[in-house]
C-alpha cells in the first residue's frame, strides 16, 4: 500500500515537529550516533533525541520550521529553554546511573522548503 506525502504547507505544527525529529534521527544515524531515547520527558519538559557519539552522551534539541519568518529553527533554542534541558539531562544521567559520563548538547535545525526537501543545521555541543 502506498503512503501519500504529506503536504508539508498543510500539517499541524506537532506533525512538523514530528517530521523534523525523523529526519534528525536518520541524519544522526548517518554520523555514527546512536539513538538510545526519544522524547524522554523530566520536570515538565523533554529532551527530544539522546543518544551516543562513542562514548560521549549527547542530548539533542531539534527545533523544526518551514519558513524563516521567524528565523532560523536553531536560534529558538533560548537560554530558558537550555536551562531547561540541563535539568532535564540531569534527571536522565541520575535515572539511568551514568553520573560518570561525558556528554554534550547539540541542537539541530530543520528547514523544510515549500517542497518539503529538508535543510540540516546542526550545531554540535551547543550549549
Amino acid at each position: 500500500m502506498w503512503k501519500k506525502k504529506k503536504d508539508i504547507n498543510n500539517i499541524t505544527p506537532h506533525e512538523l515537529g514530528k517530521m523534523g525529529e525523523k529526519v534528525a534521527e536518520k541524519y544522526l544515524k548517518n554520523k555514527k550516533i546512536r539513538i538510545v531515547e526519544r522524547s524522554f520527558r523530566a520536570f515538565g519538559g523533554e529532551i527530544d533525541l539522546i543518544g551516543y557519539d562513542g562514548e560521549t552522551l549527547v542530548f539533542i534539541e531539534v527545533k523544526t520550521r518551514k519558513g524563516l519568518d521567524f528565523g532560523y529553527p536553531q536560534e529558538a533554542v533560548s537560554i530558558q529553554k537550555q536551562k531547561q534541558l540541563k535539568k532535564i539531562a540531569q534527571g536522565y544521567i541520575i535515572k539511568r546511573k551514568l553520573e560518570n559520563i561525558n556528554c554534550r548538547f547539540d541542537v539541530i535545525g530543520i528547514l523544510f522548503s515549500s517542497s518539503g526537501k529538508p535543510s540540516i543545521f546542526h550545531i554540535k555541543n551547543a550549549f
